[in-house]
């Protein structure tokens, strides 16, 4: 019997605390050993782990690579393989290869067959696929199904579908539940709700939805939601209308605020969290202290979706990008600094841009000026010392090598009013100080898109080890 069907069995005629385990906040980063291991003896009834997202911009899902090095992957993925079929309980996996694309999850995959070969490990695994058809999509678009975030993108089109290298749908607890039901002990899905991974199970054993989908909220980051925050291990006990977190590390301390402040993590409402299948509620939670170290949550609510909707996310590439880094301590340099930079653009496009034309771009961010935001004026304190990154995409990497190196150049030897030195006013901080970053790309898809055969869009396939 399976490890999910075993858990059907123990959980037949008595609903009784069911016992989660978020065995990483993002699997490829490293797995507490310790705290883990400390998990494990608790007796969970289940390990689930995220393994995407799109914090990390949208290089990764438009290239198809792993944002995590390829040995901690294997590793992470190895660590919470062995301790789910040591238990004989399911191992859940979402977004798998961080962008949950095909090229990802392929990749994941291979090394789950390697480590199971490698182990002799017998189980019986479902996969669950979170490419979006693109003429679904399009179609979707033509019908005025598809809606916007806000933000810098506006309505989607044809051209843009058509423009993504992956496009991809955040699968809910429907996939991941279809999965489950074709009695199997590990599921590693394509791009899906963090959610999803920890409410699922819950779901389909009868719990009320609510509590258990504000638990897979706060427990997918392990523990994140403590003082201090951290990457291990961390249990969720759901007792029916609210669940109790516990870090698996004994020096980190889920607090009602600390699990409170989480609770609004990634989200534009502080009371509403919107899913594939509905809308959870936070308005009537309440978070309340077991003892220094543990926190109970209780009282969210959950309104299943008249209309399901996936959010979908597609990348595009829009060239090869070099960077160029230097840094000045010159007071005269940096009290013009943004005239400085304007004119070594226009001094580069003149020479490099050919009749008048740029088929590049060249931007600069100085760091200790207003690189992480603009400011909109000077500060009223001069920095004693700037960071400039330049950075050039253009249509080919020859290209974008070409632009950096005559800004280096040209920025070494610019000439403005009150400079004391023809070469002294920045300095490289390595060289060769221009760097080629590869391709570059762009989120061009991160829309909603209404949907009406949710399993038409996220197929499970079934293997056996």
């Amino acid at each position: 019997m399976s490890a999910i069907g075993k858990l059907r069995d123990r959980l037949k005629g008595a609903r009784r605390p069911l016992r989660a385990l978020s065995g990483s906040g993002q699997l490829g980063y490293g797995v507490p050993v310790k705290a883990f291991d400390a998990g494990l003896a608790r007796d969970p009834d289940f390990i689930g782990a995220d393994m995407g997202s799109t914090d990390v911009g949208p290089y990764y899902l438009g290239a198809g690579e792993l944002a995590t090095a390829e040995e901690m992957t294997r590793r992470d993925l190895q660590r919470l393989l062995r301790g789910a079929r040591k238990l004989d309980v399911p191992l859940l996996i979402g977004s798998a290869g961080t962008g949950g694309a095909a090229p990802h999850l392929e990749q994941t995959l291979a090394h789950v067959r390697d480590i199971a070969r490698e182990d002799g490990m017998r189980f019986r695994m479902a996969t669950i696929r979170a490419d979006i058809p693109r003429d679904v999509a399009r179609k979707a678009v033509r019908d005025g199904r598809m809606h916007t975030m806000g933000g810098p993108l506006g309505p989607l089109t044809e051209e843009e579908v058509d423009g993504c290298s992956q496009l991809v749908g955040q699968m809910g607890t429907e996939a991941f539940i279809r999965a489950l039901e074709q009695d199997v002990d590990v599921v590693i899905a394509g791009r899906a709700c963090d959610t999803a991974i920890y409410a699922s199970i819950p779901e389909m054993l009868g719990y009320p939805v609510g509590p258990a989908m504000h638990m897979a909220k706060i427990v997918e980051c392990a523990s994140i939601c403590c003082i201090p925050g951290g990457r291990d291990a961390m249990l969720a006990t759901l007792d029916g209308d609210g669940f109790v977190l516990d870090s698996m590390n004994p020096d980190r301390h889920a607090t009602p605020m600390s699990v409170a402040a989480h609770s609004l993590y990634e989200q534009a409402d502080p009371f509403t969290v919107i899913e594939p299948g509905g809308r959870l509620s936070l308005r009537e939670a309440r978070y309340e202290k077991v003892d220094d170290h543990r926190t109970r949550v209780f009282g969210a609510t959950w309104e299943p979706a008249t209309q399901p909707t996936v959010k979908l996310e597609g990348a595009t590439l829009v060239g090869q990008r070099a960077i160029l880094v230097a840094g000045t301590s010159d007071p005269r340099f940096i009290g013009r600094i943004k005239e400085n930079l304007e004119e070594v653009k226009a001094t580069v496009a003149d020479l490099v841009g050919g009749e008048g034309t740029e088929d590049y771009v060249l931007e600069f961010r100085v760091y200790g000026v207003d690189a992480v935001v603009q400011w909109g004026g000077a500060p009223a304190t001069p920095p004693r010392e700037a960071f400039i990154m330049g950075e050039v995409i253009a249509p080919s990497m020859a290209r974008a090598r070409t632009v950096a190196k005559t800004t280096k150049q040209f920025l070494l030897h610019h000439g403005f009013p009150g400079r004391l030195s023809t070469g002294g006013n920045l300095a490289f901080p390595f060289t060769p100080p221009e760097l080629e970053a590869g391709p570059a790309y762009r989120f061009s898809v991160y829309h909603v898109m209404e949907a009406d055969d949710l399993p038409a869009l996220f197929p499970v396939e079934i293997e056996e080890f």
